[in-house]
This record gives C-alpha cells, structure tokens and sequence, in this order.
C-alpha cells in the first residue's frame, strides 16, 4: 500500500508512529481544549456489566491520563454512529426536569430565572445556532420529528409526479431506510417500483461515485425525473459528495433535489442556503452529539416556504336566507402534511381549526417537538458554539490526514486491509473505512473488544473509524493503530478462530 499524498506524508516512520508525536500534535491545536467538554468512557466503563459508570469519577477526563476510577480511558471512534455525551447534557436536562417538577404547565409559557427557554420557544432558541452549522437562514432550518419521518414529511410536500416526470433517483448503496422511504412514497403514488433509479458504482470492487458518473446517471433520466435524494456523506465508503456542483446540476435540468446529511452534519461544513438546496433533513445524534434517537432537523430553502396572500376574490351568496356579497383572501403556500404546530404561535391555542401557516421550515412542523430532546440537542449546540464548523473542519483533515498515514504504514509486510473512502480530502469528512482481507472482521472486532476499543462494523468486512474533531484526539488514533495493527496480525496468524463476542461491549453499533 503506498504512502498518503497527505500533510504528514514526508514525516518519517519512526517520528510519525511514535506517541510522542500524537502527543505533540494535540498540544498544538487550540481545540484539543474542547474535549473535555464531553464524557470519554473509561475501559472500566465498558467492561463494568452494569449500566452507568463501574465508580465515581471525577468531574473531568483527562487528555492522556487514568481516571479516578483507575480505568484508562477507552478508545471511542464511534462518532459516525452515536456521539459521546457533552458534560453540560445532564445539567441542561435536570434543569428541564426541575421545570417540570416544579412548575409543571407553566414551564410552557413562562421565563424563568435561570432557566431553560419555554417549551413554546425552544424550538425558536436553537434555530440560530442550527442554521450556522448547516449554513442557512434561521428562518430555513427547524428542529423536529427524526430522519426518516422529516425525509417522508419533505418528500411528501416535494416529490410532485406527474405522467412526464415521475422518477426517484438515489444512490445504489444508500442507507436502507431512505431506500424503503423512496420506494414507499413511489408506491403511495400508486406508481410501479421500476420508478426508483440507483447510481450504481462503475466497479463492483470499489463503491466509489465520482462526480462525472454521477451527473451522467441524472442527466440520462432527467427528463422522466421528479426527484433527486441523495447523502451528503455515503454512509459505508465515507465519501463526501460535491452537494453543490450536484445540485446546481439538477436545478439546472428542472429537478428538485434534496439530500440526506445524517453524516454530514456537525462533520463538515455545509452552506445549504448559497448552493440553493430545495430541502434536506438530518439526524442529530452522530456527530451532533444530542443523544440516541433524538430529534432530528430538517432544512427548506426560503423560496419554498413563503407564505402568501392569494388575490382577493368576490362572492356572493345567501347566508341564513340573508344576502350578503363579501370579499374572501386565501393563503398561498407550498402543500405540506400539516399540523398544529406548524400553524401561527398567535392562532395556535385558539383551537379555530383555521390552519395559518409560518413561513419558513417551521411551518412544516407537526406536533410540539420533545422538550426533553430539543434540551439534549441545546447541550451540544451550546459546545459547537464555542467554535465554528471551518475551523472544525481543518481540525478533522489533520485528525483524519493522520489516520490515514497511520494505516498506510504496516509494519513489515502489505497490510491486510485497503482503505475504501476517498484519499482527497475533499472527498471525505471525518470517517475512513478499511475493508478488510475476507475472513478477519470478526477477529479483529474480538481484539478491538477486549482492548476497548470502539468502532463499528458493516458486514461482511469494512470496519468503519470516525475521529470526532469536537472530542477525539491524535493521541486516540495513535493507540488504536496500535491495538488495530496486532489486532491484525493476530487474525491472520490464527484465520480459523472464529470467537464469539463477549456481552460487554456490542459487535457493532448497529446505527446508520
């Protein structure tokens, strides 16, 4: 395997591979700081049978050292699948909790001294915080429902087929729900499967989509095409798609496009607004940190959701046998499933059954968001705050520069494994994934296991490492390459023990 074009492709092996150096380069870099403002799970941690921590620890995790409990920490390159948890997450909920308990209905509506927002406005509160982060008006951005119910809400308001364009394409690898949602709202339309078109990679042997095959698929079917639905980062190779140059593409050829950014988001900057996206929608429980499952977000670009008047129109007609000619103004707005929240805050609770609704992407809202959820999702906001996703971003080239050199050095002889995303780093965000030799992933996962080390797996033989740029640092990388590399030299001396995984730690984190 050949050495990476990268920035640390003219370090020589003995320097690079060295703690030392790892160390170095986390010194170095002013967001090393903001690691501790997140939970790093200590080995102890993850072998102790029961849930939460084996002991007390203390209220910081260190950068290189032991913890309190006298369990070193673990190493957590799970990021793409499930964020750690931010330290202020507990506190932001106990004071949602303490709302509750002692205030109960009013905690709705009323600001307490501090406290959190009113459950009325917490939707409004992390609007511009959510907007920085995918490069939006805050009037385009909302935070609601979860990924694949806000994938079938926008699909629903933008996948309009007609007898000449009828057409869904999305990639031949996408993530198995956004193909069954694509394939469901084909079906809703009573229309015939064979309406779903699939990039698929000019190689079986290589998932990779460059942007030329890509733009070549959509133009051959554009004009049967209604819609376009495709990941910001495809979810198993990594890869990080030119979501303007493809968008400008379909807007070019009369195609709505929206784009799935579950692993996009809080991973690398977007600018959703600029490239002229119609719609996207995301999770906020990967790189976003805000906790399993938790409230998605979804985007609309201002032109889709304005809310307008429609010309007055005359009428006449008799009313309890009395005649009366009025003058009758209509909304115009863009059809959507709608729901009580979605309708003014000023009519919401007068319970008129007149639908008024709020321009922008919160107009597509259903019912009152979770205010447990939109609190988890504050905590780890307020943490990006502290940065900016640029300068994240540089963070994440150099962790993931890093990595890569790292894995293209193997020790005495080819190493067992290719890595399957992008070399360009313009072409990937925080994630590298190794396909390995066939045969090795379930031992190589058991020695990761007893090591504590945390990635997760798509069968039959890609392991998937994601260094997070808010937590992870170069000194976690270098001890994973450590455990990695015996790891592998040890299911290739022993290629027919096949073990089974102890109860401690999961096999694989079986999240998108």
């Amino acid at each position: 395997m050949p050495k990476s074009n990268s920035i640390y492709a003219g370090v020589e092996d003995v320097e690079l591979c060295s703690e030392e150096f790892a160390k170095k380069e986390d010194n170095k870099d002013k967001l090393t700081k903001l690691r501790g403002e997140f939970i790093i799970p200590t080995k102890s941690d993850l072998a102790n049978k029961r849930y939460g921590f084996r002991q007390s620890k203390d209220a910081s995790n260190s950068l290189h050292g032991a913890q309190e409990d006298d369990g070193e920490e673990s190493i957590y390159l799970c990021g793409n699948s499930l964020g750690l948890q931010p330290r202020r997450t507990k506190e932001y909920v106990n004071r949602y909790l303490d709302t509750w308990a002692s205030k109960g209905v009013f905690g709705h509506f009323t600001d307490y001294e501090g406290g959190l927002p009113p459950w009325l406005h917490i939707d409004e509160a992390i609007k511009e915080q959510t907007a920085k982060i995918v490069g939006a008006l805050p009037s385009e951005v909302v935070v609601m429902e979860t990924l694949t119910a806000n994938l079938h809400l926008l699909m629903t308001s933008f996948y309009r087929p007609t007898k000449d364009r009828w057409k869904i394409i999305i990639e031949g690898k996408a993530f198995p729900s956004d193909h069954y949602a694509a394939l469901s709202q084909i079906a809703h339309h009573n229309l015939d499967p064979s309406a779903l078109i699939t990039i698929e990679p000019p190689s079986s042997s290589a998932p990779y989509l460059s942007n030329e095959h890509i733009l070549s698929v959509i133009s051959h079917h554009a004009p049967t095409t209604a819609l376009v639905l495709l990941p910001g980062i495809q979810f198993y190779s990594g890869q990080f798609f030119d979501i303007e140059l493809i968008t400008r593409h379909c807007r070019a050829l009369g195609i709505t496009v929206g784009w799935d950014l579950a692993h996009a988001v809080g991973n690398v900057p977007l600018k959703l607004h600029d490239w002229n996206v119609d719609f996207a929608a995301w999770c906020n429980y990967k790189y976003m940190n805000g906790g399993p499952g938790v409230i998605g977000g979804a985007f609309v670009h201002e032109r889709h959701s304005k809310v307008e008047e429609a010309p007055s129109s005359e009428t006449d007609g008799a009313v309890d046998g009395v005649y009366k000619h009025a003058k009758t103004t209509e909304l115009q707005y863009r059809p959507r499933l709608s729901g009580w929240w979605g309708s003014d805050k000023s009519s919401r609770f007068a319970m008129t059954n007149k639908f008024v609704p709020i321009p922008g992407a919160s107009g597509f809202q259903l019912s009152n968001p979770s205010a447990l959820d939109m609190t988890s999702v504050m905590a780890s906001l307020d943490v990006f705050s502290m940065t900016t996703m640029d300068a994240l971003r540089q963070r994440s080239v150099r962790l993931t520069a890093y990595l890569e050199a790292r894995l293209l050095r193997y020790a005495g002889s080819e190493p067992p494994y290719t890595i399957i995303t992008p070399s360009n780093p313009a072409e990937r965000g925080a994630q590298l994934s190794v396909l390995l030799k066939p045969g090795l992933l379930d031992n190589v996962l058991h020695h990761l296991e007893k090591k504590s080390v945390v990635v997760d797996e798509r069968k039959p033989d890609v392991l998937r490492i994601a260094p997070a740029p808010l937590y992870n640092s170069f000194h976690d990388v270098h001890r994973f390459i450590v455990v990695f590399h015996e790891a592998c030299r040890k299911a290739i001396a022993a290629p027919d023990e096949a073990p089974q995984l102890s109860d401690g730690v999961p096999e694989a984190i079986a999240t998108t």
